[in-house]
């Protein structure tokens, strides 16, 4: 049954040899690592005017020179991370180049900071496509945390088929996106241009503002900067593009980089010209496209691509997050499952461990996750100065053909993205000082993965010194039985034909009478074979049953004998049969796993019906 359900959502499971028909092309990828950073633009421009509207209307000429001076730091991080794409074509962006060029601690503080960053990036996202809905329709506002569940369940589902699939499902929105905001900037520019809007609804370039300081501009500035997520994402997933994979990253991070400079130069400029200030009841976005388009249906069309790229962005986490795991788990700082490959040969186990941490995220927020934007922001700001330090550190010390130029690209990009972090730190500290908290908390968590998966290999290798165990003389075997059954009839066989110096049978009555009866039966059924009771008056079978085979065991180690516990087990022919019966033995082995020097082994007797 859950097979089928299954094969049903997910699809027939690929051969390894056809993991290159997973791989993406530029068209798909760009869609698909690009809709985080793309979607961006529905919000970015108007974090900066809600700054300057603190002062006054006339303040907003500001956003121009600050909009150019996020196309600065754009370019730069899109410069740098070129740069990282050749560099490191395995993959892992921020935390890679971090972690050779700054040290294992500072590759961690990127890696846990993206991480997270993409947990949120699946949260906000989606969640912030819901409210765009449900703002559509109010009367499925109190559905909220559900809506927003089951996009995350699609999206997960989608990414677990294959990144193609999910790559072709999902370019058709993005692409549209990017194409009505194309036509609404076009035609608001030529709207502009013809003179029919009025000059007056807007303060010109230049106009002195009273109250405007350094720390306001840089506020906006960093505010803006929030447009800016998910630019590394290309960097993360280089190995999910065809060859030459790090040509093909390359050329989709320089048109992301062109197509979200164009979106947001154009509606900061439209916003800007049309004298547009940001109401709790209308996005920046939605304002332009009724002054552009009036309230018809291309006004709808705006609003309907835009809400559903905002819940899309959440698939640029579902393509970086597993990528970004895997050298993680390689490097033994997380769990190594996230290296695995699942059915459609997708590192299926980050995939699902992003979508259900995503959900919890919505579910403990009730899908309100607005004031988690300024972490989300300043979780990727980190990383964009330690990698872009990383790349000075690089340059500096290997000095190849041309690394001057690149040096100077790199300590741009640093020292922007450090003054944006920084300033996200000075202005919005309410929001932001979780991550103070939970990254000191993730880099605990690595270093304590990393030093188990250490211990292991050191205990598990065959070089160490460790005296080799004492030869076995013989082996003892202890036979828990609940009654005269099939199932016990199956395991005393077995248990025979292990040349066992002593079988002991084992029960443990929960009723005095019911200790004699079975003394009975068990003189009739196997009077050779030594039966001990282990009367229970607080009902309890493994609690008995373990301090008797512990007695036994401390007895054998004196003789070098083994002891051998046989578990006998009836499996239903069903699956859901199980949960008509009490699971005993899965409860005793789970218990004995962790007796040293007690072999447990498992007789299953198959029911028929």
């Amino acid at each position: 049954m859950m097979s089928s359900v299954k094969r049903f959502l997910i699809g027939r499971p690929l051969k390894s040899d056809q993991l290159g028909d997973q791989k993406l092309n530029k068209t798909k990828a760009l869609a698909i690592l690009s809709s985080d950073a793309l979607s961006s633009v529905a919000y970015g421009p108007e974090q900066i005017l809600l700054v300057l509207v603190t002062l006054s209307a006339a303040a907003f000429w500001y956003s121009i020179p600050i909009a150019a001076g996020v196309l600065v730091l754009l370019l730069a991080l899109i410069l740098s991370y070129r740069q990282i794409i050749f560099a490191y074509p395995q993959g892992g962006g921020a935390y890679v180049v971090s972690k050779e060029n700054l040290g294992k601690y500072p590759g961690l503080v990127a890696g846990g900071s993206l991480l997270v960053d993409y947990i949120l990036t699946v949260a906000v996202s989606v969640s912030a496509g819901t409210d765009a809905i449900t703002s559509a329709f109010p009367g499925l506002h109190p559905f909220n945390v559900l809506i927003a569940v089951i996009f995350v369940l699609i999206i997960t589902t989608l990414n677990l088929r294959g990144v193609t699939e999910s790559a072709s499902f999902l370019a058709y929105p993005v692409y549209l996106f990017v194409l009505v905001l194309f036509i609404m900037i076009g035609l608001g520019l030529f709207k502009i241009l013809s003179g029919s809007v009025p000059d007056g609804l807007h303060a010109p370039i230049g106009t002195p503002v009273a109250g405007i300081s350094l720390f306001l501009l840089l506020k906006a500035f960093s505010s803006g900067s929030s447009a800016l997520t998910g630019v590394e994402a290309i960097s993360n997933a280089i190995p999910n593009f065809r060859a030459p994979a790090p040509n093909n990253a390359a050329k989709t991070l320089a048109a992301m980089g062109a197509l979200l400079a164009v979106l947001f130069t154009g509606i900061v400029f439209l916003a800007y010209y049309f004298g547009v200030t940001p109401r709790e009841d209308a996005t920046v976005v939605s304002i332009i496209a009724e002054q552009v388009f009036g309230r018809n249906i291309m006004y709808f069309f705006v609003q309907g691509t835009t809400a559903l790229i905002l819940v899309l962005a959440a698939n640029t986490g579902y393509s970086a997050f597993p990528l970004l795991a895997v050298n993680l788990a390689k490097d033994k700082f997380i769990p190594r499952m996230f290296t695995v490959r699942g059915d459609r040969l997708g590192y299926s186990n980050g995939i699902l461990i992003l979508g259900l941490l995503s959900i919890l995220l919505i579910i403990a927020f009730e899908g309100r996750t607005e004031h988690l934007i300024p972490l989300y922001a300043v979780g990727v700001f980190i990383p964009f100065t330690l990698s872009q330090s990383g790349m000075m550190v690089k340059w500096i010390t290997r000095k190849p053909p041309g690394w001057a130029a690149k040096f100077m690209i790199n300590t741009a990009g640093a020292l922007i993205s450090f003054i944006v972090t920084l300033m996200f730190f000075l202005t919005k500290f309410p929001q932001v000082w979780p991550v103070l908290i939970f990254l000191p908390l993730i880099i605990l968590l690595f270093y304590r993965i990393h030093k188990h998966y250490e211990a292991v290999a050191d205990q598990l290798r065959i070089s160490t010194c460790e005296e080799p165990p004492l030869a076995i003389e013989g082996n003892i075997i202890i036979l828990p039985v609940a009654g005269i059954t099939h199932v016990v009839e199956n395991s005393l066989r077995y248990a025979k034909s292990l040349s066992a110096e002593q079988i002991i049978a084992v029960h443990v009555p929960f009723e005095r009478e019911d200790d004699a009866v079975f003394q009975e039966k068990w003189k009739k059924f196997h009077p050779e074979i030594r039966l001990v009771t282990l009367y229970s008056p607080y009902r309890s079978i493994i609690h008995p049953l373990a301090k008797f085979i512990d007695t036994v065991q401390r007895k054998a180690s004196e003789s070098h004998y083994q002891v051998t516990v046989v578990v006998p087990q009836f499996i239903p022919k069903k699956g859901w049969h199980n949960i008509l019966h009490n699971q005993s033995s899965l409860l005793l082995r789970a218990h004995l796993l962790y007796r040293r020097d007690v072999i447990i082994t498992t007789v299953p007797y198959h029911l028929k019906k």
